[in-house]
């Protein structure tokens, strides 16, 4: 049977726009496996439009303060005293995940509270130029509610949401006067599942069986949040107002826009903080009498020195690829991270106040991107010893994107003992001889020894309890990338050369970007995304765009035919 038949195809115009050139042949070569042939202008070959799951999304505490931020120009970051998130896929932000239980009900609503509170002592900062001793409490009011409202929901209200808000307006302002009708409808705003979650319907006219395209509004949102973690800006919003994100090229347009704005950035910044564990940094302890140079502030002058580094790469590095990720020979430091990896202080040019990070150039035996950071190293290390099983299962998980099963309840997880005159690679070798053991660790241990040259704050050693370290590892069971490498070095080239890390990479941002796991249907979304990364040479600018540029990004199912929250 002909299952496309009845379903509009993805070349023809409909409401959501035909595909630009580029992107066509794109998908067209990603989902058929042939070229799409320029000369003739060849549609996209995927027989039928497969947008996926689209789950209710609710904001995080980190797109909570983002949007309250830029809503009511409230920087206090409220959210941060929410209850902290539960991850799945090692991110925070996956839909399946983000429940409302009493005690975080409770919080919005004070939450909801204080900010509406906050806002209504200068009510005239709202009303945009509406003075209510001259146009009337009723029409300032009611001018309020659609503007906040439009930009509270990320769309126009109903009319049967004006009159609510309406109604609750008169009540506050004749219980107690006009500051405090407004603060009860901002009260009202913020703690609406409008406001709270993203809900998406999608457009009236299907684009083919069980299949809608989302509204303009609708993808202004998944571009704001999707690139700064927040609500649209007016820019956003007149182009949804003005039906101008129905196309490809609408909406590349407007992520490359948003992509030079300090808040991707910030979002960037928070995607990998999730992906590389830096988030974990700031409750590790370590015992100084092994490690000395370990001291309370040092944690946090670490994930400043990754997440400079990767701003650097991202936003300002000429090529911005994930080789550069991996195998750069500089990072970015100021005086007390020279003194800490023990580098020679950098002569005074006046370019940089002492405080400041900026470009420093690493020797490349030993240092080579972000796997051989002091704050990733640390992380994946225990407050004694490092640990080649961490270390190894991060490279495993988020570099590969296999999956590995946890220890059997029965097994003592506990790293061996630290031993004098026993380095750390002969204490854990002993799980090759465990046949209860060895299944997983063969997975592991061979990877994360390759780190050995690292102690367990990421300081370069060549020694380990007084013997010469044997960073010599090996990569097994993967899809393509196996092999043999001596020392962290060899394998961050050996990974940035990987064809299955470019595409975990990918994967890693999809699940972020889209808040859920990759499916089925996904495949020719994951192709194409698959493909302009490729074209790009990689480029994480680029593969930001391209999760714009998907059926799982621009269409939904029709709610009630599969795809209802």
């Amino acid at each position: 049977m002909d299952r496309s038949r009845g379903r509009r195809r993805r070349g023809e115009r409909g409401p959501g726009g035909a595909l630009g050139l580029a992107a066509a042949l794109a998908t067209a070569a990603a989902c058929s496996g042939r070229p799409g042939d320029g000369a003739t202008h060849e549609p996209p070959r995927c027989a039928e439009i497969q947008p996926g799951a689209s789950p209710l999304r609710r904001m995080t505490r980190f797109e909570y303060n983002n949007t309250i931020r830029d809503l009511l120009g409230d920087d206090s970051a409220p959210a941060d005293a929410f209850v902290v998130e539960e991850e799945a896929l090692g991110f925070n932000n996956q839909a399946a995940a983000l429940g409302v239980t009493p005690l975080l009900a409770e919080q919005l609503m004070k939450a909801a509270e204080a900010i509406a509170a906050r806002a209504a002592r200068d009510p005239a900062r709202l009303l945009a130029g509406c003075d209510p001793a001259v146009q009337g409490p009723d029409a300032c009011a009611a001018e309020l509610i659609e503007r906040l409202g439009k930009r509270a929901f990320r769309r126009p209200l109903t009319p049967q949401e004006v009159e609510r808000f309406e109604r609750l307006f008169a009540w506050g302002n004749d219980e107690q006067g006009f500051s405090t009708g407004v603060e009860v409808v901002i009260q009202a705003m913020l703690q609406s599942p409008h406001f709270l979650y993203r809900v998406e319907l999608g457009m009236p006219d299907p684009a083919g069986d069980a299949v809608v395209p989302l509204s303009d509004h609708e993808i202004a949102s998944r571009l704001s949040y999707l690139l700064w973690s927040s609500m649209p800006d007016d820019a956003l919003f007149a182009a949804a107002d003005a039906g101008e994100l129905r196309t490809a090229e609408q909406i590349a347009a407007h992520a490359r826009r948003l992509l030079e704005d300090p808040r991707a950035r910030a979002a960037v910044a928070n995607f990998h903080a999730q992906w590389l564990q830096l988030t974990n940094i700031d409750t590790i302890a370590k015992d100084t009498a092994v490690y000395p140079r370990f001291h309370d502030g040092l944690p946090a002058l670490l994930r400043a020195e990754t997440e400079a580094f990767l701003d650097h790469v991202v936003f300002e590095d000429e090529a911005g690829d994930v080789a550069t990720l991996l195998t750069a020979p500089y990072s970015l430091m100021n005086a007390e991270l020279r003194a800490f990896y023990g580098l020679e202080e950098a002569p005074a040019d006046g370019a940089a106040a002492p405080g400041d990070l900026a470009v420093v150039p690493l020797d490349p035996a030993e240092r080579a991107g972000f796997l051989t950071h002091a704050s990733l190293l640390s992380v994946l290390a225990k407050p004694d010893q490092s640990s080649p099983i961490h270390r190894g299962k991060f490279v495993r998980e988020r570099l590969l994107c296999q999956t590995l099963p946890p220890p059997p309840a029965d097994v003592d997880i506990q790293p061996p003992a630290v031993r004098s005159g026993i380095p750390t690679r002969r204490r854990f070798e002993q799980h090759a001889q465990d046949p209860g053991c060895a299944g997983c660790h063969r997975l592991m241990d061979p990877i994360g020894f390759g780190f050995e040259h690292y102690d367990g704050i990421g300081l370069y050693r060549e020694t380990d309890q007084e013997v010469p370290v044997d960073a010599s590892g090996e990569i097994t069971g993967s899809r393509g990338t196996d092999g043999r490498f001596d020392g962290a070095v060899e394998l961050a080239h050996l990974l940035a050369e990987s064809d299955e890390v470019r595409q975990c990479v990918a994967t890693q941002w999809f699940r972020f970007g889209y808040g859920r796991a990759e499916q089925a249907e996904d495949e020719c979304s994951m192709s194409q995304i698959q493909r302009a990364f490729a074209d790009s040479g990689y480029n994480i600018k680029a593969l930001l765009v391209a999760l714009t540029q998907t059926d799982a990004f621009r269409y939904r199912r029709a709610p009630g035919a599969g795809g209802a929250p």
